[in-house]
């Protein structure tokens, strides 16, 4: 019931700046929370930032000081700004959303199709 939409990826030279956008959309649902994973090659899948509805802020220890999440003033849309990227946060990146589906009557975890950045070498 809660689909999630994600824009942004491509490459970006290591240094470089970029940012993901991700919008919920659905009805009948509230918004808990929402944020980024990332999944390297090879490696698990890893919180990358978090924000919750009240504005707190999680941050993956990799990307502390560099990455920031941010909520816009559209409803239901954060923003990952990635500033100081290096080739190691290489990664298809997807947005998360932590949501009450009163359609369903239960709490849901979506996920959106996944977007990739590539940092090289």
């Amino acid at each position: 019931q809660v689909r999630l939409v994600e824009s942004g990826g491509g490459a970006v030279q290591s240094g470089g700046s970029h940012r993901l956008s991700c919008v919920a959309h659905g009805n009948l649902f509230k918004i808990n929370a929402m944020g980024w994973y990332r999944q390297a090659p090879g490696k698990p899948r890893e919180l990358v930032a978090s924000i919750t509805s009240g504005g707190i802020t999680t941050y993956g220890d990799s990307v502390k000081g560099r990455f920031t999440i941010n909520r816009a003033n559209v409803k239901n849309t954060v923003y990952l700004q990635m500033n100081g990227l290096r080739p190691e946060d290489t990664a298809d990146y997807y947005c998360n959303a932590e949501a009450t589906d009163y359609s369903l009557g239960v709490n849901v975890d979506a996920w959106g199709p996944g977007t990739l950045v590539i940092v090289p070498s």
